[in-house]
């Protein structure tokens, strides 16, 4: 049976546009882009949850939507910070967030807001001239309800030693944490999407690290805490257990790029029913000055054994995420965005639909599902992930 002849042009266009979308198989979303109401380069990005987002980056930016990205609102700027690049935040709720600066000494600092970001106050400045920060992580108050207040800040070595600062009052005050071990030649991390350093409330810290030599692992392990006195109980696997005593400190080569410019940039796990070391963990990073080699972008491991991916990100990843509603895992970089269904083993290009613009996927530095942020003041949504078949349906 022959088919009807479109009435007129547009029907024939979109009826084309139809066809070619659904004639190669590709896995596709929707990413809502969002108005920002900013030029700024955004690197943080943390959603809290019940519509309320908190978004950070360049020129003291730090925005906040209570609508789920409907509306963001431009942020009072911190005092004194005009010029300084806030590369990760955490917030508790609508008016409660704590916003981090990268930069070399006193250029990384930390600021606190309790009203909604109408004001601020300066929390800890970075004590070290050499020293630089590169992330701040809290306890997953969802999860882990008693670990909340606790929070933990990580930098780049100062006299070959990495820096880490540890705080249980919600970042009013901070400790610093001595790491057992030194750091490689030329070895750091890369504060470049927030999401270097991974927490399991107190008991379990993690940050990645990239360099000439390889990327590691650094794990802190959860027999002891030498900042709290007096026997401490947590759950771990849904059991109580006690710890004291000094922390204790590993490293693991990660199988990823190595050179000046490469390593792991990002860590996430699958899951919080029990510790980082016993649950699926996925790490990504590449080379940020070669970002469409998918050379040695992502690895993963079950029990501390990291494989690399098999078929990896088709270029340098920033940020990688687990969604659990929709079961996979999704990273992100400035060419593009990969999912994987097989806990890091494969990843395959994520595709804007036919309703996004072309470049939707692209351009994207660090994730807080769903949101997405980036360069020039990008922000993104994203949607349901669908598969459109091979070939359209027959016609009758």
């Amino acid at each position: 049976m022959h088919r009807r002849k479109p009435q007129n042009s547009q029907a024939a266009t979109l009826l084309l546009l139809l066809l070619a979308t659904l004639s190669t198989k590709k896995i596709q979303a929707q990413f809502d882009i969002e108005d920002s109401n900013t030029t700024a380069s955004l690197r943080g990005i943390h959603n809290v949850g019940g519509g309320v987002a908190w978004a950070s980056g360049t020129d003291g930016t730090v925005l906040r939507t209570e609508d789920g990205g409907y509306l963001w609102q431009t942020c009072t700027i911190p005092p004194g910070a005009e010029k300084l690049d806030f590369r990760g935040i955490q917030a508790f709720d609508e008016n409660t967030a704590i916003v981090m600066s990268s930069g070399k000494g006193d250029l990384s600092r930390l600021y606190k807001t309790t009203d909604g970001c109408q004001t601020w106050k300066l929390l800890f400045t970075n004590p070290d001239k050499e020293g630089f920060w590169d992330a701040i992580q809290f306890a997953d108050a969802n999860h882990l309800p008693a670990d909340k207040s606790f929070g933990m800040l990580v930098g780049d070595p100062v006299d070959s030693k990495f820096t880490t600062f540890v705080t249980f009052d919600y970042g009013e005050s901070w400790k610093r944490q001595s790491i057992q071990g030194f750091s490689e030649q030329g070895e750091g991390l890369f504060a470049a999407s927030n999401s270097s350093l991974m927490l399991y409330g107190k008991s379990e810290r993690a940050f990645v690290t990239g360099g000439p030599t390889h990327a590691r692992l650094i794990t802190q392990s959860a027999h002891s805490t030498s900042l709290e006195t007096g026997d401490l109980k947590l759950l771990r696997g849904g059991k109580p257990f006690h710890f004291s005593g000094p922390m204790e400190w590993t490293a693991n080569s990660i199988p990823l790029a190595t050179s000046p410019s490469a390593g792991a940039f990002s860590i996430a796990m699958k899951s919080f029913s029990t510790a980082p070391s016993q649950i699926d963990v996925v790490i990504v990073g590449g080379d940020y000055k070669l970002p469409d080699s998918s050379t040695g972008t992502a690895a993963s491991s079950f029990d501390g054994i990291f494989s690399p991916a098999q078929t990896p990100p088709h270029g340098y990843r920033s940020s990688v995420a687990y969604d659990p509603t929709q079961k996979l895992w999704i990273t992100v970089g400035p060419n593009g965005t990969d999912i994987s269904t097989d806990d890091g083993k494969n990843w395959t290009p994520l595709k804007p639909s036919g309703y996004d613009p072309p470049d939707a996927d692209k351009n994207w530095n660090a994730l807080s599902l769903p949101f997405v942020v980036g360069p020039k003041g990008r922000i993104g949504r994203l949607r349901t992930i669908t598969q459109k078949p091979e070939a359209p349906p027959p016609q009758k």
